[in-house]
């Protein structure tokens, strides 16, 4: 029996390239709702929302999906996530993105205040942790409904390097990322475990050694850069993947903890500013932000990776000034 469309919620993609094509996909076969395909190429948005629906037959989902250029289709989406900007090519810094990507999210923003201004908004564009408060910003959106995919995509990446050095399942492990989106990141291995058991113990235990971690840890800083120069362009399967687990928490009122680019206003001794750290995302959005106790060292690359990001801030602030954004 075909679903009442109005039933079922509605999420907006705005971008239909690699990775919006990936999220269109994952959020049919996992059942969230209809979904909307935004992208300045209308062919694109809609030979990519026609090729997944007909694929329900067989994946066995029930939703309706439409693609183009107009961002009425947008209208009323409880949920929207951004993937729209150019992607990182070798050679590429994600700060090498920022005045082309900015002047897309401005954008991006203004659709969105008008077709969905009461929807959770997840940005994956990067430069990550400056786009996502750009994209608040220019959108005027409570600051808990707007949120950066980062750390989900990190402690994933975290997670799998981890298994391959153990040897033993992803399922099993927790990883912890804070900090900015890119080579500043924070992987707390003091605050990572296997099956419960914090890593510090399992090198205790013999199991690997604080070097190998610690080669670990630098790799997961540059996991993105290890796709690009594999691949010549940014990832897109995994990052697709994590923010649809941030919409399916939201959508389903989960209550899950991930570290993500969530606003910080006195929290880690962060003044208003997105950057990645652990948020409980449900019906409310970002309902609340853990704050956990950091060591000295710990303390003080958190530190640099906030520099890092408020730079990075500093650098949009003087393009916007110069009239350029």
């Amino acid at each position: 029996m075909p679903s009442n469309k109005n039933s079922r919620p509605k999420i907006g993609l705005v971008g239909g390239g690699n990775i919006g094509g990936i999220l269109a996909q994952l959020a049919c076969e996992k059942n969230l709702g209809d979904v909307a395909v935004f992208d300045i190429n209308a062919g694109t948005a809609q030979g990519k929302a026609l090729d997944i629906a007909s694929s329900a037959a067989v994946e066995g989902f029930h939703a309706n999906l439409e693609g183009g250029d107009n961002p009425a289709i947008l209208k009323d989406a409880q949920v929207v996530i951004v993937t729209a900007g150019l992607p990182r090519k070798p050679g590429m810094s994600r700060d090498d993105l920022v005045e082309s990507n900015a002047k897309i999210v401005s954008s991006i923003a203004r659709h969105i205040k008008e077709q969905a201004p009461d929807a959770f908004v997840v940005c994956i564009t990067n430069p990550l942790d400056v786009m996502v408060g750009h994209l608040q910003r220019e959108a005027n959106m409570p600051h808990e409904k707007v949120v950066g995919m980062a750390g989900v995509l990190d402690s994933a990446r975290f997670r799998h390097f981890l298994a391959l050095l153990l040897g033993v399942s992803e399922q099993d492990i927790s990883a912890f990322v804070l900090g900015g989106h890119g080579d500043s990141m924070v992987p707390l291995a003091r605050y990572s475990s296997v099956a419960g058991i914090p890593l510090p113990e399992i090198v205790r235990m013999g199991w690997t050694t604080q070097e190998k971690i610690d080669a670990v840890i630098e790799r997961t800083r540059k996991g993105g850069a290890e796709v690009v120069n594999l691949m010549g362009t940014s990832a897109y399967f995994a990052p697709a993947a994590s923010a649809i687990a941030m919409a399916q928490a939201y959508l389903h009122d989960e209550k899950r903890i991930f570290p993500c680019a969530a606003y910080c206003k006195g929290v880690y001794g962060v003044d208003g500013l997105y950057v990645g750290v652990p948020a409980l995302i449900g019906a409310g959005g970002i309902e609340k932000i853990v704050e956990i106790e950091l060591g000295e060292q710990e303390r003080t690359l958190f530190q640099q990776s906030i520099d890092a990001v408020a730079a990075l801030n500093e650098v949009l602030g003087a393009l916007q000034q110069q009239g350029k954004i």
